[in-house]
């Protein structure tokens, strides 16, 4: 199904007035990140809308592949974003007239929109996105510069910044933004780029290990200078 299409007549395939948006978080080089993609001069957040004949669930699951390659990762409901005057219509009108796309005056896009958003930790290594025939580029960005951006998406995005900041606080699912194996001092300062703050180290590593989620490998770490820190993995995870 093109975006042609879609814009035409995905009144027939999606629930109406109802998106789905993600922030994909990533962490490389000491810098929070989250993945945008372009359409125009602007960027928006991945998303897209819930088929008839699918869950909410299916739907963010559908997206998230689509968008990332990634089956299983940690998915989190974020927010729901439906202000009374949440809607587009002009944004679209410009944007798909130019692109030469029949825009009809009951267009589907036209009403209000509300959307449901959700965010994800990712590894950015493991990580593969896909442009879509409408998407003219994707990257990464430091949450702290982000580019302009379509609608209300910088909104969602900072949004998703301030709530990762308070789950990892008691939720300890930071550690899916790094490899499967990493060391305490990789997970300490992935912390401390998140809550941009110092956190005494000693005081970091018990309170990980005495969540029981981690378990310490035999083997070193031998790609870092001085000291080789033990690597560590959850619990349960399966080697390679």
């Amino acid at each position: 199904m093109d975006y042609k299409d879609i814009v035409e007549n995905g009144e027939q395939y999606f629930l109406p007035n109802l998106s789905i948006d993600t922030v994909i978080i990533g962490y490389q080089a000491g810098i929070i990140k989250c993945l945008l993609l372009k359409i125009g001069d602007k960027w928006l957040l991945p998303g897209g809308y819930i088929k008839r004949e699918e869950s909410v669930q299916e739907a963010t699951h559908r997206v998230l592949k689509d968008r990332t390659g990634l089956e299983h990762t940690y998915l989190k409901f974020l927010a729901v974003f439906g202000k009374q005057d949440r809607q587009f219509s002009k944004v679209f009108e410009d944007f798909f007239s130019k692109a030469g796309v029949n825009w009809k005056a009951d267009s589907w896009l036209r009403g209000r929109f509300v959307s449901l958003a959700y965010y994800a930790l990712v590894n950015i290594a493991e990580t593969h996105p896909v442009k879509s025939d409408i998407d003219e580029a994707f990257a990464w960005f430091d949450f702290d510069a982000l580019p302009e951006m379509w609608m209300d998406h910088a909104s969602i995005v900072q949004t998703a910044r301030v709530q990762l900041t308070t789950d990892i606080q008691h939720e300890y699912h930071a550690y899916k933004l790094l490899a499967e194996e990493f060391t305490m001092p990789e997970l300490h300062q992935l912390y401390q780029v998140i809550l941009k703050e110092n956190i005494d180290r000693s005081r970091f590593q018990k309170k990980m290990l005495g969540t029981g989620l981690f378990e310490r490998l035999p083997k070193l770490n031998k790609n870092t200078p001085g000291r080789n820190p033990y690597l560590y993995r959850v619990k349960g995870a399966l080697p390679g």
